[in-house]
Parts: C-alpha cells; structure tokens; sequence
C-alpha cells in the first residue's frame, strides 16, 4: 500500500492551479475584449469629436511625413524634417483654440531663441577659442535661469508656459551645437522652417477639418452649469420637503439630484477652456475681443450657489427632520425662493445658450419679496412658543439657506446681464411672441390700398352727465 507524500499533494495541487487557469483564460481574454469594446463605443458616443480629433492627427501627421519620405523635400531639410513630425504630436491638441496657442508659442519661441541662439554664438566667437565654452555656458546658464523663473508668474505660466520651454530647448540647442557645428544658421534655419511647416499644418486642419472651438464649449458649459443648478431646485424632493418631513424624504431619483456636484469642480476646466478661447479667431457669434473674462465671473457666482445647494442637499437627507407644524409655517415662502430661483437660473440659461438679453427680473423679484417674508417671520415671536430648539434649528437652517440661494442667484443674474451687454447679446422684446415675429418677418411689406367707404359722423353726447353738454362732451368725429 503506497502512501502519498505531502510533497505530491503539493504538486497536484499547483498543476490542478495552472490547468484551471489555461482553461479559465480563453474565457477572460473574451471578456476582457467585450468590455474594452463597450468602452470604446461609449466613449466615442459620449463626443463624437474624440473621433473625428483622432482622424484630423492622423491627417495631418500624414502630411508633414511626406517631408521624410519624398526624396526632393528631403534633399532640402535633411533629417530635420523629422522636427515637423515632432511639432504635429506636441502641438496638435483637441480645440482650435488649444492648438492655435500651442503652435503660436513653438513658432515665436524658437523664432526669438533661434535669434538669440546666433547672437550668442557670434559673441562667443569674438571672445577667442580658450573664451568661447565659458561665454556659451554663461549664456544658456542667465536664459535657462531667467526663462524658468518667469514660467512661475501665473498669467504668464497659463498662456506662455510652453512657449517658454521650447524657447529653453531652442536657445540650449542652438548654442550647444553651434560650439562644434560651424553650420549654424543653417541649422537655425532648418529647425524654424520645419517647426512653421508643422505648427502650419495643425492649425490649417484644424480649422478647417470639423473644428473645436473652446469658446462654444466654455458657452455652453456655464449654461449648462446653471441649469444644472435650476434642476435641484425645481426637483420634486426639495419642494416637497415641507410636506413629506413628517414621513421621511423620498428616497427616489437620488442620482437626479447629484447633477449639481459637477458645478463644484468646474473651475480648472472653465479657466483651461478660457485660456484658450482667447487664442482662437473670429467665429459664429463670438467676435475679436469677446469678454471671456465675464465667463469666469459667472462660472464663480455659479459655484457658490452650488456650494450652498451642496448644504442644502445635506440638510434634505440629514437624519434629523423638521416637524410638520414648524415647516407649515415656512412652507410657502421657502417653495415659492426654490421655484422662482429656478425659473430664474433656467431663463439665464436659455439666453446664454441663446445669446438674448435674459427676462428673469419678474423671477428674482418675487424671490426677493419672499426672501424679506421668511426674514421677519424668523425674526419674529412666533419660535418663541417652540422651547425645543432641535426641532426648530433644521427649519431655520433650510430657510437660511434658501435665502443665500437667492442672494446668489440675483449675482448669477447682474453678472449675466453684464456679459450680455459686454457681447452685445440680442435684445428680444418680452410683449412679442416668437410666432408673431416670425410671421411679421416671413410676410412681406404690402402696399397700402385705397378702401372707397362712405362718410361716417359718430357723435359722443354727454348728456348723460349731470353737467350741461359743452365742448369737450360733444364731438364730432368724421371719417
């Protein structure tokens, strides 16, 4: 009779390990390729743009490439051709704006250092053989210095930053090479003009080729930011808060409400978009010199607001609740704030995206008069009568909130109605609906025509009146 050794039960057991893991692998393998394909086609559903940006860095590094490949164009650059390949994967980026600062940065940079470059080696060169080196390395040394410490002032670091470190590159390369390469400016020159080929093709390809502009997208961001804002607001479970604290708050559509929390993190991407919306060229509406600084200001008096609602929204959930009878005193003046702060940040909304002057003061007026309502019912003596302050204190609260609701909602709108005056938005007017103005520009002017009536007299008497008739009681008036 044999008996097995624990050292073969370790072995079978490790072989039994690797054959379910060969077998378990082809599995796997599929699994894993399903869902990189899921995410593949979802993320190109969320922006069609990814593709198509994809498409337009194919293109064009397929073009500068031709520099390399086709013998003519190559006999004249060399291999610093292979400088425009570089420029298109360091400068082509996903908006027009992006791109166009980027290229700009790389040409003017290695135009000034490429100038610099050679001046600095022309000193050098007076200074003898043994004085060259060190003139050389003094020089990149004051540049590289100088160039890093501007880099660390924030309005140059967020428009210059990347011009400021192909200047660096440029200067350091130029006057390295130029100690032992006697053709230097020839070497200058090669580097600018592949480096204008790349930057060129980028910026043509994307402007021409479905572009991306960050200045619609910052447009459509800060309006979408506050009617994210408007749909907190106006959910069902915040304005039934008053009516359903005796029960508990609903628990339903909880995801809805979460929409607002995007707001608060906004701001890097605001200012990116900002940055580069400056760059960018007349187009559609936004014309030279549009006011990209307002759109910061707004998107700060939308984050405020929402960290407000953020407070809010912890408050609705909190464990602790109001009790009915204190809610009822509030109720309407609290729903009324919320529904009206909405209607408000939801007409800004639509006359950003739609670039009119914005009618919400009838909205914000009415939230002000309830505002000062639920002020001096808080001061009051009505709390008074309620000696238990923890069932008083999330009322208040709430209330309080709704009021700073409304504060920032009424700088949300002046700061509006400054970048509508700024970009000169449309003026609509409020008594013409949309059909009648659309019918009165479809319908030509008609001439007017001649209508042959018979002479009327219409006599208004006033004898009515106590006092006798005189002249001002019977007229005439003939037609």
């Amino acid at each position: 009779m044999e008996i097995d050794s624990p050292a073969s039960h370790e072995k079978a057991s490790l072989f039994s390990r690797v054959r379910w893991w060969f077998e378990a692998l082809p599995k796997r393998l599929t699994a894993e390729v399903i869902e990189t394909a899921s995410n593949t086609k979802r993320l190109a559903q969320d922006d069609p743009r990814r593709v198509t940006h994809s498409i337009k860095v194919g293109l064009a590094l397929s073009l500068v490439s031709l520099f390399y490949y086709y013998q003519p164009l190559y006999d004249n650059f060399g291999v610093s051709a292979m400088w425009a390949v570089m420029t298109v994967v360091v400068v082509f980026e996903f908006s027009v704006g992006a791109t166009l600062g980027k290229g700009l940065n790389r040409a003017l940079a290695t135009l000034l250092a490429g100038a610099l470059g050679l001046g600095a080696h022309h000193l050098a060169n007076l200074s003898g053989h043994i004085g060259e080196p060190i003139l050389l390395g003094l020089f990149v040394f004051i540049q590289a210095a100088t160039s890093t410490f501007v880099r660390f002032f924030p309005k140059i670091k967020a428009r210059y930053d990347y011009g400021l470190l192909i200047f660096i590159l440029t200067f350091s390369l130029i006057s390295v090479s130029g100690f032992r390469d006697a053709e230097i400016l020839e070497l200058a020159h090669k580097r600018l003009s592949t480096v204008l080929i790349g930057g060129s093709s980028c910026v043509i390809i994307s402007i021409l080729v479905r572009p991306v502009w960050a200045g619609e997208d910052l447009h459509n961001l800060i309006a979408l930011n506050m009617e994210k804002i408007a749909n907190f607001l106006e959910h069902p479970s915040v304005i039934e808060y008053f009516k359903t604290s005796e029960n508990g708050n609903s628990n339903d559509d909880k995801s809805f409400l979460q929409g607002y929390k995007s707001v608060l993190n906004s701001k890097s991407n605001e200012e990116s978009l900002a940055n580069f919306a400056r760059w960018e060229p007349c187009h559609g509406q936004f014309h030279f010199r549009h006011p990209w600084k307002q759109y910061l200001t707004i998107g700060i008096r939308t984050r405020e607001c929402a960290y407000r609602i953020d407070a809010l929204s912890g408050h609705l959930n909190s464990d602790i609740q109001a009790k009915p009878e204190i809610c009822s005193k509030i109720q309407e003046a609290c729903t009324t704030m919320s529904l009206e702060s909405s209607k408000c940040l939801r007409e800004l909304a639509c006359g950003v995206r739609a670039m009119t002057h914005p009618s919400s003061a009838k909205h914000i007026s009415k939230a002000k008069i309830e505002a000062r309502k639920l002020k001096l019912l808080l001061k009051s003596s009505l709390w008074e009568q309620d000696a238990d302050l923890l069932a008083v204190i999330p009322s208040v609260t709430v209330a309080s909130l709704l009021i700073d609701i409304v504060n920032c909602t009424e700088k949300i709108a002046d700061s509006v109605l400054e970048l509508a005056s700024l970009a000169h938005f449309k003026s609509v007017d409020p008594t013409v609906s949309p059909e009648k103005s659309q019918v009165g520009q479809d319908e030509p002017d008609k001439p007017l025509t001649v209508i042959a009536c018979p002479q009327v007299v219409i006599i208004v008497d006033g004898s009515e009146n106590d006092n006798p008739p005189g002249p001002s009681t019977n007229r005439h008036l003939e037609m």
